[in-house]
């Protein structure tokens, strides 16, 4: 497939494949409850680091162990 034509952008550059696919968005794909699921995750993640925090304070006295 020889395809001599080329394209000119606007900053004077040439393109040979100009054409490109069109986007489209599946809709059998829902992400209604994407960003309650998202709050829940990153709540518990930080209640396990408050714990981690804590636990790390009552075994060695330091609130970060080996910087402070």
């Amino acid at each position: 497939m020889t395809n001599t034509e080329v394209t000119t952008e606007s900053g004077g550059r040439q393109n040979m494949f100009p054409s490109e696919t069109r986007p489209y968005i599946d809709e059998s794909v829902s992400y209604d409850g994407y960003p309650q699921n998202a709050e829940k995750v990153n709540g518990r993640w930080a209640m396990v680091g408050f714990v981690a925090l804590l636990g790390a304070y009552v075994t060695t006295g330091q609130i970060i162990p080996g910087i402070f």
